[in-house]
């Protein structure tokens, strides 16, 4: 008798332990998963203002060109 009872208290010791850890565990997968996806959105803002910025750069150097040529273009007159 007192080793069916050992047993089972060994047997629920052992079902409370492995469910708390499991607990745990996914806590911290949870956790991590939402930092990670904290960390993947600030990248990816950061490649789109980057995207971004080189659009109007290439617009802006266009814009340079453009005068440059109209200065150009103005001095050969005078």
């Amino acid at each position: 008798m007192n080793e069916m009872f050992v047993a089972l208290i060994s047997a629920v010791g052992s079902i409370i332990g492995t469910i708390i850890g499991i607990t745990a565990n996914t806590k911290l997968i949870i956790y991590r998963l939402e930092q990670l996806e904290a960390k993947v959105n600030k990248h990816n803002n950061i490649i789109e203002r980057t995207y971004e910025c080189e659009i109007k750069e290439s617009i802006l150097a266009e814009q340079i060109n453009s005068i440059k040529e109209k200065i150009a273009d103005i001095e050969k007159e005078e």
